[in-house]
């Protein structure tokens, strides 16, 4: 068994980000800045209620690796110094660019996947920065610890740590999507039984969705026999109402609602919130906008789309040319239909949550039309801070779907057309069954926030 360290965790948490970033000033001072975003918030909270526990992560920057180098460490939080060409060739060669595509059919087939000698040596760096995870693990872990890995960038952590300490209880929960056998099926086949044999050394693998988790079922195969250890459970994040409330009612959030009220004036307000994401359908929900504009003219002048589209993932070129074509069909759009007095899109590809806060206070309407998306906390998050209740449009890919489909409107993700009549009936909602329809969202939204979500995998790992 692996050597513990003196005062080992009884609760750990695996993921590549963790819950604090370094800067490092020009003196070479350095300065600890903790992480946003609901997830990170709900761990943390959780995990301080836990004794002893300990979240491990990964330095991303120059100062997360000289904060390492240094000693220099935050209470519950340990960071790994992989190797940058190590790290890149893991997260953006492989997390991002194979299992990403793979979990979230995005391959243009006649062209990807090609798995050749560069994918090798990529993937032998991804096999590396799991190992090196396994093994701060089973260093800081106490005996019959649980320990909880997150997502798709640690699937063989699993594996490797259930070989080094047996003694562990492991779950590893998924965020994304689980590919479906084809899909899957498209990895070289030892690659695949690596990805399988990695995931099935945890106790518990967790999925937001039924359809995720049957899909890896699907996947797994003759693996998953009825005697295999690996219990595979779903559990639907949810958002935590109060707080969100709360960060959507700060001043700086009323300053920016009122520049976009100001923007919109007494118009309808779409509102849609996604990072430029190939999975999050941002063209063909500006192309629904604008077939409902070619076919309800009623609509011209009457209505704004707000679409936050933040960047994503730029040092990939194909998130660079689609960044692009969201900016040019937005600006396509306002040529054709725009007027002196109204801007019918109003697009923003900056990283300001503060706006988007703003805009889910302001939405009539919320479109939310991936592909296929893990979860989709947009469609949970806009129900709940929306202050004259909101219709929401929501695809039949995205996560949410199961939990929402009753009090939304639902479309095929490809179907344009249909999305366009969705908007128009969403659009054309009276508002007694809109704040009806919003207080029930709201309901579903908050049912799993992260903590107790948290919570809930940890009481699955150790019933």
């Amino acid at each position: 068994m692996a050597s513990q360290a003196p005062q080992a965790s009884r609760v750990l948490v695996a993921a590549n980000r963790g819950p604090l970033s370094y800067s490092l000033a020009e003196d070479g001072t350095l300065t600890a800045r903790r992480g946003g975003g609901g997830l990170v918030s709900g761990l943390s909270a959780a995990l301080a209620r836990q004794p002893e526990a300990l979240w491990i992560c990964a330095a991303l920057s120059d100062a997360d690796r000289e904060a390492v180098r240094r000693g220099v460490a935050e209470p519950g939080v340990r960071m790994l110094d992989i190797d940058p060409a190590v790290y890149d060739d893991a997260y953006n060669g492989i997390a991002n660019s194979v299992l990403w595509f793979t979990h979230h059919h995005l391959y243009d087939v006649p062209r990807e996947p090609v798995f050749d000698a560069e994918f090798r040596r990529r993937w032998d760096s991804y096999t590396a920065y799991n190992q090196a995870f396994a093994e701060a693990l089973a260093q800081e872990a106490a005996e019959g610890a649980s320990v909880l890995v997150q997502d798709y960038h640690l699937a063989l952590v699993p594996g490797a740590l259930r070989a080094l300490r047996p003694d562990l209880r492991i779950a590893h929960f998924t965020h994304t999507p689980w590919a479906s056998p084809e899909y899957l099926g498209m990895l070289p086949d030892d690659v695949r039984g690596q990805l399988v044999w990695g995931m099935l050394g945890a106790d518990v693998v967790g999925f937001h969705t039924g359809a995720w988790a049957d899909a890896f079922r699907a996947g797994a195969g003759p693996a998953l026999s009825p005697t295999s250890r690996t219990e595979v459970a779903v559990f639907p994040l949810g958002v935590d109402g109060d707080d969100l409330r709360a960060l959507a009612h700060r001043p700086e959030v009323d300053a920016k609602l009122a520049e976009l009220r100001a923007e919109v004036g007494d118009r309808k307000a779409i509102v849609r919130v996604d990072r430029t994401e190939l999975s999050k359908n941002i063209l063909r929900g500006l192309l629904a906008y604008r077939e409902l504009l070619t076919t309800r003219p009623e609509w011209r002048g009457r209505v704004v789309h707000l679409a936050s589209a933040y960047p994503s993932r730029q040092d990939l070129e194909v998130y660079r040319r689609y960044t692009e074509s969201v900016r040019t069909l937005a600006d396509d759009i306002n040529t054709e239909f725009g007027t002196p007095d109204w801007q019918p899109v109003l697009v923003s590809v900056k990283d300001d949550f503060t706006r988007s806060l703003a805009a889910y206070r302001l939405a009539d309407v919320a479109l939310v039309n991936p592909v296929r998306d893990g979860m989709n906390l947009v469609a949970k998050e806009i129900p709940v801070v929306s202050e004259q209740g909101c219709a929401l449009v929501l695809s039949t890919g995205a996560g949410a779907y199961g939990e929402l489909r009753e009090d939304a409107l639902t479309v095929n993700p490809y179907d344009v057309t249909a999305t366009a009549q969705a908007l128009h009936e969403a659009l054309s909602m009276p508002s007694p069954e809109r704040a009806e329809r919003t207080k029930r969202l709201a309901a579903a939204a908050t049912a799993l926030p992260p903590s107790a979500w948290f919570e809930a995998q940890l009481a699955a790992l150790t019933a």
